[in-house]
């Protein structure tokens, strides 16, 4: 299996697209067997489920993430799970365990199509 965590400066970011980079764990029998840093290629509506499908990810693990952005990775058969902090070693062995909890997103569109981010 395949997870995609949005990053900055090796913590969770809080929007999913908006990340310098997305840290790639490659996984079997609960245990991490690689771990590679990938730029993401921009911030464009659309293009990150078809970039991490590329790269074979099966779950994208992120602070936030809107509706159709949710969707967009599901039509990929990409897993999203968000409301997610903390360091991306961290969170990628609580998801193996079973034990990551996801929550709200923590970033929102407001009806003037305004981006908002809650930051712990």
């Amino acid at each position: 299996m395949k997870i995609a965590i949005s990053t900055e400066n090796n913590q969770v970011s809080a929007h999913f697209g908006r990340c310098p980079n997305y840290t790639l764990f490659e996984a079997e029998d609960k245990k991490v067997t690689g771990k590679t840093v990938i730029d993401t290629p921009g911030h464009q509506p659309g293009v990150l489920p078809g970039f991490l499908n590329e790269h074979g990810v099966n779950y994208v693990i992120a602070g936030g993430m809107g509706p159709r952005a949710q969707d967009l990775f599901r039509q990929m058969n990409i897993e999203p799970i968000i409301g997610i902090t903390g360091c991306v070693d961290d969170v990628v062995q609580a998801f193996l365990n079973g034990t990551l909890q996801s929550g709200e997103s923590l970033c929102t569109q407001n009806s003037q199509d305004h981006h908002e981010c809650r930051h712990d």
